[in-house]
């Protein structure tokens, strides 16, 4: 049971910490559609996250919450991935993260329709249609940002540098994933495949011998999650007891 109230509350913080992430960009896109664009999904991956933290609470029972689960816990019991704890630092940035985040959401969630836990397998299938369009949006500008100006080619480049080095974590199970039926070799293998394919048509390097960071779903993160988590938590925690 821990193992199944963990990898639920790992999917679930995936979900928020992105969320918050692309949240910092409301008011301030490049251009107000794509304003509005990241925006929609910051609020598609908080969806996410609440149907989880909702499905985790009733296992957990002892008065736990959607909002206890997200706003009352601290930052070494958080289990997301370091990517998405990542900062926005530029446009570039937050496009590749959010581009090789939902390639790997979206494989994940093809698998997870499959799962023996009807719960799970129910919530993957209805996030899987809006991770499909967060991925055909963030590929896209990965393409127009790579093959793009010089300035953009740049910082995109900067992008790859800064965040391939969180890939790795996303296809090394933890303890509380080996029981999910989750063939993470093959998720593995088809994301480089299809990250490959959209980084040649962005004529962009594929980087190689890259040390790979892990340690966030053991709760172990970067500085940058205790940060995002007081903004997040603030308002649960001056005034306790408000409701999501």
């Amino acid at each position: 049971m821990s193992n199944l109230i963990n990898y639920t509350l790992h999917l679930a913080d995936n979900s928020l910490i992105l969320g918050q992430r692309n949240s910092e960009w409301c008011g301030h896109g490049p251009v107000l559609e794509q304003d509005i664009a990241i925006t929609n999904i910051s609020l598609d991956l908080i969806g996410q996250a609440r149907n989880f933290y909702q499905y985790a609470a009733t296992i957990i029972g002892n008065g736990a919450t959607e909002d206890s689960l997200a706003y009352l816990r601290k930052e070494r019991e958080f289990r997301n991935c370091l990517l998405v704890e990542q900062p926005n630092s530029d446009w570039a940035q937050t496009i590749l993260r959010q581009y090789f985040f939902s390639q790997y959401q979206y494989l994940l969630y093809q698998q997870m329709q499959q799962s023996s836990d009807e719960q799970l397998a129910a919530i993957a299938t209805k996030a899987l249609k809006e991770v499909a369009y967060h991925l055909r949006w963030s590929s896209e500008w990965v393409i127009r940002l790579g093959d793009g100006t010089e300035e953009s080619h740049k910082r995109i480049l900067k992008a790859i540098d800064e965040l391939w080095r969180y890939t790795g974590e996303l296809f090394v199970p933890a303890d509380f994933e080996k029981e999910a039926g989750i063939d993470f070799d093959k998720i593995k293998e088809n994301w480089f495949l299809k990250v490959k394919k959209v980084l040649d048509e962005a004529t962009l390097p594929v980087p190689e011998k890259v040390f790979m960071q892990s340690g966030g779903k053991e709760g172990k993160h970067t500085e940058h999650l205790g940060y995002i988590l007081t903004e997040l938590q603030y308002l649960q925690r001056t005034y306790p007891g408000c409701e999501w």
